[in-house]
């Protein structure tokens, strides 16, 4: 049973509640997503191969044994239901309340990525589809290519304010916008 105790989103003071002009450099935080780890229990690749076969899930490396499902389409319940397949092979644990996903997309995506993520983002090292845990500045986030010049960071709620107030100095530069999506 999933019981949801977070009311509001925790950047809801930081990012303007009207959108404003979108530029080139743009930083999207998603009102909603629908977040699980999954934990193998024994037997890494079954669940692996598991999750792959779960429709409308992106699935993240977190760890040895270890992944985080994001779903933007699906709410916490129906995607624990779609991960249940699995719950002999693995721990499944609902993370959308504690977690806050920020899209970060543009041509000059690597170089903002780049003043804070000591991690080789090149395309031939970084490909679309792969994901590491990373620090961001001082702060842990798994950072994900899920597209040409896009990422998505997810950072746990209580450090989301710090991670969006570090992307906005870092992207500065390329005056970097900031809004809520949909």
């Amino acid at each position: 049973m999933i019981k949801t105790f977070i009311s509001h989103h925790p950047l809801e003071g930081r990012v303007p509640r009207e959108p404003g002009i979108r530029a080139v450099d743009h930083l999207e935080i998603p009102r909603r997503q629908a977040i699980a780890t999954v934990m193998a229990v024994d037997g890494e690749e079954a669940v692996a191969a598991g999750l792959v076969a779960v429709s409308g899930v992106s699935v993240r490396f977190a760890g040895p044994g270890e992944w985080l499902a994001v779903s933007p389409s699906e709410t916490p319940e129906s995607l624990q239901r779609n991960l249940s397949l699995l719950a002999e092979a693995a721990y499944i644990f609902d993370q959308s309340d504690g977690r806050v996903v920020m899209r970060l997309s543009g041509p000059n995506v690597r170089r903002i990525l780049a003043k804070g993520v000591a991690t080789d983002l090149h395309p031939s090292v970084f490909a679309i589809g792969t994901s590491s845990n990373v620090l961001c500045g001082h702060v842990g986030v798994n950072l994900a290519r899920t597209g040409e010049n896009e990422f998505e960071l997810i950072v746990m709620r209580s450090f989301a304010e710090t991670l969006f107030d570090d992307l906005r100095l870092m992207g500065r530069e390329f005056d970097l916008s900031a809004d809520f999506s949909g």
